[in-house]
Order: C-alpha cells, then sequence, then structure tokens
C-alpha cells in the first residue's frame, strides 16, 4: 500500500484556505472549513434524519445488525415500485446462496452517487470555483461546480453532473445524470435507479457528542469494517444528510445519512480495485455469467 500524508494533507489546507478567505473578501459568510481526512467505519447508509428511510438487510448477524456477507434488501419496503422490488428479491436469492451479485464495487466500475459513499475515506478540496471530493477508493473522485446550473444538453457519466452552493455553514450539492449500467445500484443491496435519479447532499459540521452518537446508531445496522477512527479526537464531526428521488424506481422521496469523524491514522492509503486471484475467491455470479474487467495487455 502506498500513501500520501504529506502532500495531500498540504492541498487539503491550501484550498479550504482559499475558499475561506475568498468568502471573506466577498463580505460574505465565510464557508465551513472541512479540511482534513473524515472517515466513516459502516459500508453502508445511516439512518434518515426524518422521513423515509433507505432499504435495510433482511438478514441479521447474532448482535442484530445487518448481516454483511448476506445481502438481502427489504424488497417489500414501500418507497420502491415493483420493478425495483423484484430486483432486489432476485438479488436477496442470490446473495442467500452464498454467491455475489455484480455491483459496481465488486466490478471495479467508477461509482455512481449515492453508491460511493460507502468509501470510509472522504477529503474535501474546497476552492472558489468549485469543490472536489476525493474517495479512496481507486482515488476517485466528483466534481461540484459551486453558483452554476446543470447544463441543458447533460451527458451521462459514471457520477452524474454535480453543482453546489453554500447555505450558511452547510454545502449543498445537487446531483443528475447518472449513468445506468448493467452493473450499477444505488446500494449495497442493489437496490437499482434509472436515468431519472436526482441526489441531493448537504454536508454539515456537527459536534463530537452528536457525530458519535450518529455513528453509532448507523453502526447498529451496518456493522464496523473500514478504518479506525481517532480514539482521542474530539472536535467536531461532518455529516451528510441525502435525499433520492427517481419515480422509475422509487414511490417517493427517501433520504438517508453519513456521519464522519477523524481516522486514528490520517495517512491517505492507496486501495485499488483490480483482477486479483487471490481475492476472488466466491465470485460466482447469476446467470449473465459477469466478470471482472481484464486485459490481455495492460492498459497504458
Amino acid at each position: 500500500m502506498k500513501s500520501w500524508p504529506l502532500g495531500l494533507s498540504l492541498a487539503v489546507s491550501v484550498a479550504a484556505g482559499a475558499v475561506v478567505a475568498f468568502a471573506q473578501s466577498e463580505g460574505a459568510r465565510p464557508a465551513p472549513d472541512f479540511s482534513g481526512v473524515w472517515t466513516h467505519p459502516a459500508v453502508g447508509f445511516g439512518p434518515a434524519l426524518k422521513g423515509p428511510g433507505p432499504i435495510t438487510n433482511l438478514t441479521r448477524t447474532a448482535k442484530g445488525t445487518g448481516n454483511n456477507a448476506k445481502l438481502v434488501g427489504d424488497y417489500k419496503n414501500p418507497i420502491l415500485q415493483p420493478e425495483a422490488a423484484e430486483i432486489i428479491r432476485q438479488r436477496g436469492l442470490i446473495s442467500i446462496t452464498g454467491k455475489i451479485f455484480p455491483d459496481p464495487d465488486v466490478m471495479c466500475l467508477q461509482q455512481p452517487v449515492p453508491y460511493i459513499f460507502w468509501n470510509f475515506d472522504l477529503v474535501f478540496l474546497q476552492q472558489k470555483d468549485k469543490v472536489t471530493l476525493i474517495y479512496q477508493h481507486d482515488n476517485d473522485f466528483r466534481q461540484v461546480w459551486l453558483n452554476q446550473a446543470h447544463p441543458a444538453n447533460l451527458e451521462p457519466s459514471a457520477h452524474g453532473h454535480s453543482v453546489g452552493h453554500y447555505e450558511g455553514d452547510t454545502l449543498v450539492i445537487d446531483t443528475v445524470g447518472v449513468a445506468v449500467g448493467p452493473y450499477t445500484t444505488i446500494d449495497r443491496l442493489g437496490t437499482p435507479y434509472s436515468d431519472a435519479l436526482h441526489v441531493v447532499e448537504r454536508y454539515r459540521m456537527l459536534p463530537y457528542e452528536q457525530a458519535k452518537a450518529a455513528m453509532d446508531l448507523a453502526e447498529k445496522e451496518w456493522m464496523r469494517a473500514g478504518p479506525t477512527v481517532d480514539p482521542n479526537y474530539r472536535g467536531h464531526g461532518v455529516q451528510l444528510e441525502f435525499v433520492v428521488e427517481d419515480q422509475k424506481m422509487f414511490t417517493m422521496p427517501w433520504s438517508a445519512s453519513i456521519t464522519y469523524l477523524r481516522r486514528e491514522n490520517t495517512a491517505w492509503e492507496e486501495r485499488v480495485c483490480a483482477e486479483n486471484v487471490q481475492h476472488d475467491y466466491n465470485l460466482n455470479y447469476f446467470a449473465d455469467n459477469a466478470k471482472l474487467p481484464q486485459h490481455d495487455t495492460p492498459p497504458f
């Protein structure tokens, strides 16, 4: 594994300082400073802060959490349109057998919004005209264009097109145009989405005690699987609340949350998804015989 502890930290500090200085120079309220390496150790979404929440796992561990090894989504949830419910049911049947259904992570694909939120680590690069969100998996990133509108003729892409603005202490991001593919899903439970997907994210700082309580609550559904949170950190956390709309797959908007605190080790590890016979030990896919991306010669 490689790490970027110094270079990444320096870039984050410079970019964050630039956006705060810009806000002050314009006489506006300073933008919130999200600099640093943030982590959440669960692999799934936290609960909704209000209203309908995300799909949950029907299989449970002895501790009562969702079973990460058996991903059986609640296909009877009323937020689902019939087509989405049936897709989730079929994928759950695959998971019960011990096999793995293909999804963006398993297939080494760029990950759509909001699926990409499972990434344990997150870094914000805040600049005058945009915010870049960097995720640990494959060093993937999204660009959010500030104070702009979506283009009229939008070409769908893996992450979609994101525009944002600051509302006081909150960064608001609006995303549309997320490309749909044979293995793209909204979450680890195989929930599908369509070309009508619309996601709105709201990031804000949260006092430590509230952030810790929210993280503990999320881990009652998705057990801890990622990096360790710094046990000595008592500063603010970051909470993401996001709302999902897709009339083709859902009967109503629903929301979920992700709450971040500081990592115990803030070195940025390089994590690359690639064909690996040591890791690819149980990828017995269903009827379409999905296979990991392969090249006869190096693609570079």
